[in-house]
């Protein structure tokens, strides 16, 4: 009796061998699964990607105001008879209390003078 049983136990493990570890096994079926849900994300992103830049296309060609636009900021260019005003903003000047206050050294070479 005891080596039926161990026969038949190592039969179970003969037939589950390929059910788990074969060609088609349930590791492999697996791992295709995970690899097909990593693919359909990247694919995902791309047509995203792809929507955006086909708007971007369809404005180009269709509406003369986004290639003004981007004359304007890329390439820094104006209309003709258009007058282009730049404003800079002046530095901020922080007075220290060394600059504020003379020494008394510089006060005393300054009334010598």
């Amino acid at each position: 009796m005891r080596v039926a049983t161990l026969i038949l136990v190592i039969l179970l493990l003969l037939l589950q061998y390929p059910l788990w570890l074969g060609k088609g096994g349930w590791l492999k079926v697996w791992d295709m699964n995970r690899q097909v849900e990593a693919q359909q994300q990247a694919n995902q992103q791309t047509q995203a990607r792809n929507a955006l830049l086909d708007a971007e296309v369809r404005d180009l060609k269709q509406g003369t105001e986004a290639i003004e636009e981007r004359a304007r900021s890329e390439l820094g260019m104006i209309k003709r008879d258009e007058v282009f005003f730049q404003i800079l903003e002046k530095p901020s000047v922080q007075i220290t209390e060394k600059q504020a206050t003379p020494s008394p050294a510089s006060a005393v070479s300054g009334a010598h003078r």
